[in-house]
Formats: C-alpha cells, structure tokens, sequence
C-alpha cells in the first residue's frame, strides 16, 4: 500500500466512522473499486485508533466530568439521581450488550468482510434504518431524559453493527432517534459509546498492533492514523452542529448510492 492510498484511506475512515455510512463498508469497498491492496488487520486497527483519539480529543471536558462521576459511583456504591452517574451507567449498560453480541457473532461477522457484494447489500439497509428514523422517531428527548431501555437498545443496535455495511454510528444515531432522542443528542450519546466498544475492539487486537510497530511501512501506518484522527475529529464538529437543523436522509441517499454503484460496476463492468 502507497502513502497515498494510506493517506485516503486513513481520511475515508476518519469521515465514515462518525458520519453515518459505514466505515467498515468503505474500507472494504473502496480498495476493491480502486483495485487497491486490501487493507490488513493491523492497518484497519491504527486507523480505529486514529478515530478513537479524535472521539477522545472532541469530548474531553465531557470525559473529565464522566470520569469524575464513575469515581463518585465506586465511592458511594450506589448509582444516584444526577443525570451524569445515569449517564455512566448508560454508557456501561450499551457497551456491555454490543460486546456480548459481538462476542457471539465475532466469527460470523468477520467472515462479511470477504464478500463485498453482502457488505454492499448490509450499506442498504444502513440507508433504510436512517431514513425510517427520520420518519418513525419523536425527536424530543434530551440525554438527561435518557432510560436503561434507551441505552441497551442502542447498545443492541451497536452490537450489530459490528458488521460490515452496517454503520455504527448510523445504527446507534437511528436507534436513539427510534427511543425519542432528538438527532443531536443521540448523536453524541453515539459518539461516547464509540470510546470504550473502540478501546475493547483495539485491546483484543493488540497483538496485531504490536506487529505493526515491529514491521517495515510504519511511515503509512503513521499517515493512515493522523488522517484518520483529523478527519475524525473535523466531521464529528460538523455532524453535530449539521445535526441540529437537517435530516438524516443525505446519508441514507448516499448508502443507497454506494452500495447499489458497487453491485452494478462489480456485476457488469468488471
């Protein structure tokens, strides 16, 4: 791989993770539509890391005060009324059912990645889930009106998307819109929960990690995760503040684009 293609790539990830298109679509899509070497374990992992320091970077007053109230928790042992300590509990509750499925569903769903034309197929029905939130979900609930349903069916939401195709965050963005939460909201409820389900996904992977530093094209691995980590970080400042006032519908637009574009060049043109 190029320092070009990493550095596409890299951009392609830190854009797709957060915008509700599925980042896992795109790096498996793109590179076949290019003709590209396919990206390996280790590189796929670097650009995650890429986007989870982003994630961390854009929320970290929010994190000082979730950390803050995590320790109040342990101190007091008990979970009390105050909207952050329910918050905390939330983002537990949804982060342990996504690992429980993905735990489950581990091999099955990595097995998606070698067959593009069902990861085309999975990117449709990412545009569907957005564009039946925009119409089904109520939109009125701020994250401090959150409950333990709200949280575990996002969570389930997730869970699945670990498949390729499904996008994360469209999954969980839709999920929240579903539960009543207004897209801002659960939007950034998304992006939290992205923290520790990335951290768990790279730490499961740290063997390939430590081959990558160990290994020769380090300089494109570089590349690939500071692409990641600005591009990341530049569309979660934009979807928020795009959030407040437009629909989902652009998105849901485009992953209908992409993956009927891909089934058609693959079908008749290759």
């Amino acid at each position: 791989m190029t320092l070009f293609q990493s550095i596409f790539l890299g951009f392609v990830q830190g854009l797709s993770e957060f915008a509700p298109i599925s980042s896992s679509a795109h790096l498996v899509l793109i590179p076949r539509l290019l003709n590209w070497p396919l990206p390996s374990i280790g590189f796929d992992l670097i650009l995650h890391l890429g986007t989870l320091v982003a994630v961390i970077v854009y929320f970290k007053s929010d994190l000082r005060v979730l950390i803050a109230a995590l320790f109040n928790i342990l101190k007091k042992r008990q979970i009390g009324e105050d909207s952050t300590e329910k918050l905390v509990l939330f983002l537990f509750s949804g982060t342990l059912l996504t690992s429980v499925i993905a735990y489950i569903f581990k091999s099955e769903f990595e097995k998606l990645f070698e067959r593009p034309f069902l990861v085309a197929s999975l990117l449709l029905i990412t545009g569907i889930l957005l564009w039946l939130s925009e119409r089904i979900g109520r939109q009125e609930k701020a994250l401090k009106r959150m409950n333990i349903i709200d949280s575990l069916v996002i969570g389930l939401a997730q869970g699945f998307a670990v498949a390729p195709g499904i996008s994360r965050s469209g999954a969980t963005i839709s999920a929240g819109l579903f539960r009543g939460l207004s897209r801002e909201e659960s939007a950034r409820f998304s992006f939290l929960l992205s923290i520790p389900i990335i951290s768990i996904a790279a730490l499961d992977r740290l063997g390939e990690f430590l081959r990558v530093l160990n290994g020769d094209g380090w300089i494109n691995y570089l590349a690939g995760f500071i692409a990641s980590a600005i591009a990341g970080y530049l569309c979660i400042k934009f979807l928020l503040k795009y959030l407040q006032k437009r629909k989902l519908d652009v998105f849901a637009f485009y992953c209908w684009f992409l993956g009927i574009g891909f089934i058609l060049v693959k079908s008749f043109w290759h």
